[in-house]
């Protein structure tokens, strides 16, 4: 277990899961709702290590986080009005569904050409991803079906033989975020979360 401080993240530190993320490691993270298990999402290999320490249906698709919204743009196709909401609300504790670029690896669209994308309001994240300079899977810390990680040493307790490393970014509220899907006309609330949604 790593301990890198949210406000001021080390980048020691960050470069230290960075190199992790780039030799197919996967980690747990702090965002700014659940602790989240990620890897570089062009590492197939460490993206099938998630699915199978998850427990995880390969048919359900996997989200990940980008470093900021031209980050997205490489990754999603964006409406006008879908980058106005997003350009609103990012950082934020939301997951927005958007339709994928060529850019994205097949394994991460098992059913249809649509994209989960977060960008976390948390400082420690999002410097990673900036360093690793890639985006990194985002799926909640744990086993599918058991409690969503929102305790780094309740994720250590459950998942430490299955990470390479775990960044300890605090206790975290524990609520996972909202998905809204921005691939049509309209915006959809598909899971209500962290994330206030009475502005849709």
């Amino acid at each position: 277990m790593l301990y890198i401080n949210q406000q001021n993240p080390s980048p020691r530190s960050i470069q230290r899961v960075v190199d992790i993320l780039r030799n197919g490691g996967v980690i747990a993270y702090p965002t700014d709702t659940v602790y989240g298990i990620g890897c570089d999402i062009f590492n197939k290999k460490a993206i099938e290590r998630i699915y199978q320490l998850k427990r995880k249906d390969k048919k359900s698709p996997l989200s990940f986080v980008c470093s900021d919204l031209s980050h997205i743009s490489e990754f999603a196709k964006i409406s006008n009005y879908a980058y106005r909401i997003m350009k609103r609300h990012l950082p934020g504790p939301y997951t927005f569904i958007l339709n994928a670029s060529s850019s994205v690896p097949k394994v991460l669209m098992p059913r249809k050409k649509t994209v989960g994308i977060r960008i976390p309001d948390n400082n420690i994240t999002l410097s990673i991803v900036k360093t690793l300079g890639n985006p990194v899977i985002s799926t909640s810390a744990n086993i599918s079906g058991q409690e969503t990680g929102s305790d780094p040493y309740d994720i250590e307790s459950q998942l430490k033989h299955s990470l390479d490393e775990i960044v300890d970014g605090g206790i975290l509220a524990g609520d996972p975020s909202t998905v809204i899907d921005l691939t049509g006309d309209m915006p959809v609330v598909l899971r209500e979360g962290a994330g206030d949604c009475s502005w849709i």
